[in-house]
Parts: C-alpha cells; sequence; structure tokens
C-alpha cells in the first residue's frame, strides 16, 4: 500500500502515542506529509513535545526494515483512514484507529453484531454465545469480538460453525495469541475470517490496550450483545462505547443471584434492548433472516440438552402451564426450574407467557 513505510516510521516514533498520532492526522493529509513537517517541529500543534519529530527513525532504520519485513512474512496488511477499503463504520466513531493490521478476509461487510462477555462463563452462557452467534452467521451478519477465553471465544467459534465471517479485535499485535489457549481458534479465523489490530505485529498485550480495542469491537458493528459479564466487566466498557458511537446495545437477561448476570441486567435497567431470541437482533437491526428455522435443529439442540432440561421440556406442550405447577411436578426449586426455562426460551423451545406461564414453541 502507498505510505506503508512512512506509517511505519511514524508507529515506532519513541513518545508518539495514539492519540497523538490522531492529531497529526487531522493536521495532515498523509503520514509523508506529517515526516516532513517534522523538520519544522509541527507548529500546528504546539502541544506537542517539539523534540519527537527528531525521533522519527529514518528509512533505513534497522527497526523499519524489521517491522516490513514482519508484514511480508506473515502476510499481514496496513491499512490506514487514507486507503479505500479502511472500515465506513469507523471512520464515524469520535476515536478511530489511525492504522489497522489485517491477516485474512477483507474488507469487512457491513452487516455486523459484537458479541462479548466474560472470560469464565457459565455453561449456558457460552452455549448462547456460540448458538446465536451460529444462528446470526447463518442470516449474513459478521460476528466481531476480541478472541479472549470464554464468551469472546464461545462467538467466534459459532460463527464459524455456521459458515459466517468472524472478525477477531485483538489487544496485542495481531501475531500475538493471547490467551495462549485460543492457539488454535486464533489460527482458524486467519484462514476462515479476519484478524485485526492497531498495534504493531509483536506487541505483547497490556492492560491499556484492551479498552481501545473495545472502541474497535463497537465500532465496526450495528450493535453489541452483552451474553454474560460483572459489572466491573470490560463488556461494558464496550457497550458505553456502543452508546457513544451510535450503535445499539443489547443484552441477554439472566438469573439475578448470579455474579455474571449482574452487567447484563444493569445494561438492560439502563435501557438497553433484553434478548432471549435471535429473531430479536434481526427485528432490532432491521436485518432480514436468510435462513428459517427447521426441525433438524431442534432435534439437534433437545439432543444435546441433558437431564432435568430434557423431561421438563417433555412435559410441555401448546397448553399454557404455571411455574409452579412445573416445580410441583418436576420436583426442582423455583430458582432452578427458573433457569432450566430461560435456557430453554434462549434455544427458542419454549416461550414464557404474562403471569409466569410457559408453552412450547
Amino acid at each position: 500500500m502507498p505510505h506503508r513505510t512512512a506509517w511505519l516510521r511514524l508507529l515506532l516514533t519513541p513518545g508518539l502515542g495514539r492519540t497523538s498520532l490522531s492529531r497529526l492526522v487531522d493536521c495532515f493529509a498523509d503520514p509523508q506529509s506529517i515526516i516532513e513537517a517534522a523538520a519544522e517541529g509541527w507548529p500546528q500543534l504546539p502541544a506537542l513535545r517539539r523534540d519527537l519529530a527528531r525521533e522519527i527513525p529514518g528509512e533505513g532504520d534497522p527497526r523499519v526494515a524489521k517491522a516490513l519485513q514482519r508484514l511480508d512474512q506473515q502476510d499481514v496488511r496496513l491499512i490506514s483512514g487514507v486507503d479505500d477499503d479502511y472500515p465506513e463504520p469507523l471512520r464515524q466513531i469520535p476515536d478511530p484507529p489511525v492504522v489497522l493490521f489485517v491477516r485474512g478476509l477483507w474488507p469487512p461487510p457491513a452487516a455486523a453484531i459484537a458479541i462479548v462477555g466474560t472470560r469464565r462463563p457459565s455453561p449456558t452462557g457460552t452455549m448462547i454465545a456460540a448458538d446465536f452467534a451460529e444462528q446470526l452467521a447463518e442470516a449474513g451478519l459478521a460476528i466481531v469480538s476480541g478472541l479472549a477465553r470464554g464468551i469472546d471465544a464461545a462467538a467466534h467459534r459459532g460463527a464459524l460453525q455456521g459458515g459466517g465471517l468472524t472478525l477477531a479485535v485483538l489487544g496485542c499485535g495481531i501475531d500475538r495469541v493471547y490467551p495462549p489457549e485460543n492457539t488454535r481458534l486464533h489460527r482458524q479465523i486467519a484462514e476462515h475470517g479476519t484478524l485485526l489490530s492497531e498495534y504493531l505485529p509483536g506487541t505483547p498485550p497490556m492492560p491499556g490496550h484492551f479498552p481501545g480495542r473495545n472502541r474497535i469491537i463497537s465500532g465496526l458493528t450495528r450493535g453489541v450483545l452483552v451474553v454474560e459479564a460483572a459489572v466491573d466487566s470490560g463488556s461494558l466498557i464496550t457497550a458505553d462505547f456502543a452508546l457513544d458511537q451510535g450503535r445499539e446495545v443489547m443484552a441477554v437477561p439472566g438469573n439475578i443471584t448470579q455474579p455474571t448476570s449482574y452487567g447484563p441486567n444493569l445494561l438492560i435497567k439502563q435501557g438497553a434492548q433484553p434478548v432471549t431470541d435471535v429473531s430479536d437482533i434481526l427485528n432490532l437491526l432491521g436485518q432480514a433472516p436468510q435462513w428459517q428455522p427447521c426441525r433438524r435443529r431442534e432435534v439437534r439442540v433437545v439432543e444435546e440438552l441433558g437431564e432435568p432440561a430434557s423431561s421438563l421440556l417433555a412435559s410441555l406442550d401448546t397448553t399454557p402451564r404455571h411455574i409452579d405447577h412445573l416445580a410441583l411436578e418436576s420436583g426442582l426449586t423455583p430458582m432452578n426450574l427458573f433457569d432450566i426455562l430461560l435456557h430453554l426460551e434462549l434455544q427458542g423451545l419454549v416461550r414464557q407467557l404474562p403471569g409466569a406461564r410457559f408453552v412450547r414453541c
């Protein structure tokens, strides 16, 4: 791409961080113009340290040569705001990334949704993230997440299972695998989806990188779905970015006694859209589904339920039944019964009616 070397020189300049570089980009047409203006100390931006201009490495600097070699060897593209294939949704956010390092399929589709959540999900949360991602991918939406353990990884796997595109936005260099247990998933996404980062290849994961990473996750999408998250989770930071960027915020309601449900339930109280079915998301985004529910899918899901969920499902039909009657019949506590019914509702197998009554779909 044009200006690739110039961008690398700026990115390798000690002390020239993301904020300062963004301000320079706002003042100059391209990276070469930034470098040429450095001789004057960038008088347009007097707040910048004047000595920064002297720190820009030359074209023949070994660091620049090594960075170029790394991009070529790893088949990584450098994309900036001056390029036609820079994602249009990112141009619209308050703090767009100056550059993106990309490996895999590009450019991304405009119809995308982020699925995020805790790194320590419940089995139900993992299943919801994977199943929703699979169905949304089948409906034609790209799935964006952060390749963290837990909900992120489940969402990426579900999208791949659904034959759709998934984008992993990293808080480290595109060639770094974090966490290590996602090595195989990292490779699968590179082959069948997209890896991207605003950090130079080789950059290690750092705590300060992830909030910035989250703004890209939400910025690439039309909406963010939070599956399970504590109230101090980074997923709620992603939801905040989504609000600031004018994206939809959605959340899966959960058990009020479970800490990983506190985050989604709080978002719903604050105005996020509650989601219990993929159709809720498609309707909210105005996305016409490209698939039809099929009996084969329901059979597969039922076979995977296990007990006591499968017995409870078998006891339901199209006649509404009150949750108290179901509790007496099943011997389950109301809290356990509610968890199972919520699980079945999220699978599209049962539906809750007014008055705590349930029917089979």
